[in-house]
Protein backbone atom coordinates (compact mmCIF):
# COMPACT_ATOMS: atom_id res chain seq x y z
CA UNK A 1 0.00 0.00 0.00
CA UNK A 2 1.20 3.87 -1.05
CA UNK A 3 1.33 5.90 2.50
CA UNK A 4 0.66 9.45 2.10
CA UNK A 5 3.45 11.44 3.61
CA UNK A 6 1.15 14.39 3.41
CA UNK A 7 -1.20 12.53 6.07
CA UNK A 8 1.84 11.50 7.89
CA UNK A 9 3.10 15.11 8.44
CA UNK A 10 -0.03 16.20 9.34
CA UNK A 11 -0.16 13.59 12.44
CA UNK A 12 3.14 15.02 13.16
CA UNK A 13 1.51 18.72 13.04
CA UNK A 14 3.76 19.47 10.26
CA UNK A 15 1.62 21.39 8.88
CA UNK A 16 3.71 23.14 5.65
CA UNK A 17 6.95 22.06 3.63
CA UNK A 18 8.99 19.17 3.98
CA UNK A 19 9.94 17.00 7.47
CA UNK A 20 14.17 17.99 8.36
CA UNK A 21 15.98 15.49 7.17
CA UNK A 22 16.25 13.51 10.42
CA UNK A 23 12.82 13.17 10.86
CA UNK A 24 12.19 12.27 6.89
CA UNK A 25 14.83 9.71 7.62
CA UNK A 26 12.80 8.70 10.71
CA UNK A 27 9.43 8.24 8.92
CA UNK A 28 11.39 6.10 6.32
CA UNK A 29 13.01 3.97 8.85
CA UNK A 30 9.08 3.37 10.71
CA UNK A 31 7.33 2.64 7.46
CA UNK A 32 10.14 -0.24 6.77
CA UNK A 33 9.36 -1.73 9.60
CA UNK A 34 5.28 -1.10 9.99
CA UNK A 35 5.35 -2.64 6.25
CA UNK A 36 6.71 -5.81 7.74
CA UNK A 37 4.67 -6.15 11.06
CA UNK A 38 1.37 -4.89 9.45
CA UNK A 39 -1.06 -7.52 8.64
CA UNK A 40 -4.35 -5.98 6.84
CA UNK A 41 -7.66 -7.68 7.48
CA UNK A 42 -11.12 -6.55 6.30
CA UNK A 43 -14.64 -7.54 6.72
CA UNK A 44 -17.50 -6.06 5.08
CA UNK A 45 -21.41 -6.53 3.90
CA UNK A 46 -23.86 -5.03 2.38
CA UNK A 47 -27.38 -4.04 3.62
CA UNK A 48 -30.55 -2.41 2.06
CA UNK A 49 -31.07 1.18 3.25
CA UNK A 50 -34.18 3.12 4.19
CA UNK A 51 -34.21 6.72 4.92
CA UNK A 52 -37.79 7.04 6.85
CA UNK A 53 -39.63 10.57 7.09
CA UNK A 54 -38.61 11.47 10.39
CA UNK A 55 -34.65 11.29 9.00
CA UNK A 56 -33.59 8.46 11.21
CA UNK A 57 -31.76 5.95 8.85
CA UNK A 58 -32.59 2.20 8.69
CA UNK A 59 -29.70 -0.04 7.53
CA UNK A 60 -31.10 -2.80 8.36
CA UNK A 61 -28.79 -4.38 10.83
CA UNK A 62 -29.24 -1.50 13.06
CA UNK A 63 -31.32 2.32 12.68
CA UNK A 64 -29.33 5.51 13.84
CA UNK A 65 -30.68 9.24 13.43
CA UNK A 66 -27.49 11.44 12.28
CA UNK A 67 -28.55 14.27 10.12
CA UNK A 68 -24.51 14.27 8.90
CA UNK A 69 -24.68 10.30 8.00
CA UNK A 70 -28.36 11.25 6.64
CA UNK A 71 -26.67 14.07 4.06
CA UNK A 72 -23.89 11.75 3.27
CA UNK A 73 -26.04 9.08 2.27
CA UNK A 74 -29.08 10.72 0.94
CA UNK A 75 -30.26 9.25 -2.85
CA UNK A 76 -28.88 5.59 -1.81
CA UNK A 77 -30.58 2.73 -1.28
CA UNK A 78 -28.19 0.57 -0.08
CA UNK A 79 -25.06 0.72 2.35
CA UNK A 80 -21.66 -0.94 2.75
CA UNK A 81 -20.62 -1.82 6.61
CA UNK A 82 -16.66 -2.40 6.65
CA UNK A 83 -14.28 -2.69 9.50
CA UNK A 84 -10.54 -3.00 8.33
CA UNK A 85 -7.36 -3.14 10.77
CA UNK A 86 -3.19 -3.60 9.99
CA UNK A 87 -3.15 -5.84 13.17
CA UNK A 88 -1.94 -6.27 16.38
CA UNK A 89 1.84 -6.66 16.11
CA UNK A 90 1.54 -2.37 14.71
CA UNK A 91 0.49 -1.94 19.02
CA UNK A 92 2.81 -4.14 19.78
CA UNK A 93 5.92 -1.97 17.74
CA UNK A 94 4.72 1.18 18.90
CA UNK A 95 4.42 0.14 22.89
CA UNK A 96 7.82 -0.78 22.59
CA UNK A 97 9.16 2.36 20.98
CA UNK A 98 7.21 4.62 23.36
CA UNK A 99 9.35 2.97 26.30
CA UNK A 100 12.39 2.52 24.47
CA UNK A 101 12.96 5.36 22.14
CA UNK A 102 9.89 8.24 22.49
CA UNK A 103 10.56 9.76 19.56
CA UNK A 104 10.63 7.00 16.96
CA UNK A 105 7.30 5.61 18.78
CA UNK A 106 5.31 9.68 17.94
CA UNK A 107 6.72 8.88 14.26
CA UNK A 108 5.41 5.14 14.69
CA UNK A 109 2.05 6.37 15.33
CA UNK A 110 1.65 8.84 12.73
CA UNK A 111 2.84 6.71 10.58
CA UNK A 112 0.63 3.74 11.01
CA UNK A 113 -2.44 6.13 11.38
CA UNK A 114 -1.28 7.37 7.81
CA UNK A 115 -1.38 3.64 6.70
CA UNK A 116 -4.55 1.95 8.09
CA UNK A 117 -6.09 5.17 5.93
CA UNK A 118 -4.05 4.15 3.19
CA UNK A 119 -5.47 0.33 2.91
CA UNK A 120 -8.68 1.31 3.78
CA UNK A 121 -8.92 3.67 0.85
CA UNK A 122 -7.26 0.90 -1.44
CA UNK A 123 -10.22 -1.41 -0.32
CA UNK A 124 -12.71 1.27 -1.02
CA UNK A 125 -11.24 1.41 -4.23
CA UNK A 126 -12.00 -2.17 -4.73
CA UNK A 127 -15.72 -1.70 -3.75
CA UNK A 128 -16.10 0.96 -6.10
CA UNK A 129 -14.62 -0.75 -8.72
CA UNK A 130 -17.12 -3.89 -8.33
CA UNK A 131 -20.11 -1.43 -7.34
CA UNK A 132 -19.13 -0.30 -10.64
CA UNK A 133 -20.06 -3.19 -12.22
CA UNK A 134 -23.86 -2.59 -10.78
CA UNK A 135 -24.22 0.48 -11.90
CA UNK A 136 -23.51 1.71 -8.51
CA UNK A 137 -21.93 4.79 -7.23
CA UNK A 138 -20.32 4.85 -3.88
CA UNK A 139 -20.17 7.59 -1.36
CA UNK A 140 -17.12 8.26 1.12
CA UNK A 141 -17.02 6.17 4.13
CA UNK A 142 -18.33 8.21 6.88
CA UNK A 143 -16.95 6.08 10.63
CA UNK A 144 -18.90 6.33 14.24
CA UNK A 145 -17.55 9.76 15.61
CA UNK A 146 -17.63 11.57 12.57
CA UNK A 147 -20.00 14.57 13.37
CA UNK A 148 -23.05 13.72 14.87
CA UNK A 149 -22.86 10.07 14.06
CA UNK A 150 -22.83 7.97 17.73
CA UNK A 151 -19.64 6.24 18.23
CA UNK A 152 -22.18 4.11 20.45
CA UNK A 153 -22.52 2.77 16.74
CA UNK A 154 -19.34 0.50 16.71
CA UNK A 155 -21.39 -2.01 18.63
CA UNK A 156 -24.07 -2.43 16.10
CA UNK A 157 -21.12 -2.95 13.19
CA UNK A 158 -19.15 -4.97 15.51
CA UNK A 159 -22.29 -7.22 15.92
CA UNK A 160 -23.27 -7.43 12.47
CA UNK A 161 -19.80 -8.08 11.14
CA UNK A 162 -18.66 -10.52 13.75
CA UNK A 163 -15.61 -8.34 14.04
CA UNK A 164 -13.64 -10.70 16.34
CA UNK A 165 -13.92 -13.64 14.74
CA UNK A 166 -13.93 -12.17 11.16
CA UNK A 167 -10.69 -10.04 11.25
CA UNK A 168 -9.45 -9.79 15.02
CA UNK A 169 -11.04 -6.05 16.03
CA UNK A 170 -12.62 -6.13 19.56
CA UNK A 171 -13.83 -2.93 21.58
CA UNK A 172 -13.16 -1.56 25.00
CA UNK A 173 -15.96 -1.06 27.35
CA UNK A 174 -15.18 2.81 26.16
CA UNK A 175 -15.93 1.90 22.63
CA UNK A 176 -11.86 2.30 21.22
CA UNK A 177 -11.17 -0.57 18.89
CA UNK A 178 -8.10 -2.92 19.53
CA UNK A 179 -6.26 -3.32 17.58
CA UNK A 180 -5.85 0.35 17.91
CA UNK A 181 -5.61 1.31 14.12
CA UNK A 182 -8.77 -0.39 12.99
CA UNK A 183 -11.40 1.32 11.50
CA UNK A 184 -15.30 0.73 11.15
CA UNK A 185 -17.82 2.77 8.60
CA UNK A 186 -20.66 3.17 6.35
CA UNK A 187 -20.53 3.42 2.75
CA UNK A 188 -23.51 4.20 0.69
CA UNK A 189 -24.62 3.03 -2.84
CA UNK A 190 -26.36 4.94 -5.18
CA UNK A 191 -27.67 5.07 -8.51
CA UNK A 192 -27.02 8.61 -8.83
CA UNK A 193 -23.87 9.89 -9.92
CA UNK A 194 -23.17 12.70 -7.01
CA UNK A 195 -20.12 14.38 -5.98
CA UNK A 196 -19.95 14.41 -2.13
CA UNK A 197 -16.10 14.83 -0.86
CA UNK A 198 -17.25 14.85 2.73
CA UNK A 199 -14.35 13.43 5.11
CA UNK A 200 -13.37 13.51 8.62
CA UNK A 201 -12.22 16.77 8.87
CA UNK A 202 -15.32 18.05 7.01
CA UNK A 203 -17.94 17.45 9.12
CA UNK A 204 -15.98 17.27 12.06
CA UNK A 205 -17.26 19.93 14.71
CA UNK A 206 -13.53 20.84 15.79
CA UNK A 207 -12.95 23.84 13.27
CA UNK A 208 -10.06 25.72 14.66
CA UNK A 209 -8.62 24.42 17.53
CA UNK A 210 -7.37 20.81 16.03
CA UNK A 211 -3.83 20.51 15.31
CA UNK A 212 -4.46 17.31 12.96
CA UNK A 213 -6.88 19.34 10.75
CA UNK A 214 -6.19 18.94 6.85
CA UNK A 215 -6.29 22.62 5.76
Amino acid sequence: MEINRYEVCRYLGIRQGEPDARTGDLIDECQAELMKAATPRMVHRTYPLTIRKDGSLDLTCFQVKSKNLKKNLEGCDQIILFAATIGEAVDRLIRRYMKTQVSKGVVMQAVSAAMIEAYCNEVNLDFKRKAAQEEYFLRPRFSPGYGDFPLECQKEIGEALKMEKTCGITLTDSLLMLPSKSVTAVIGMSRQEISCQLEGCEVCSKQNDCPYRRS
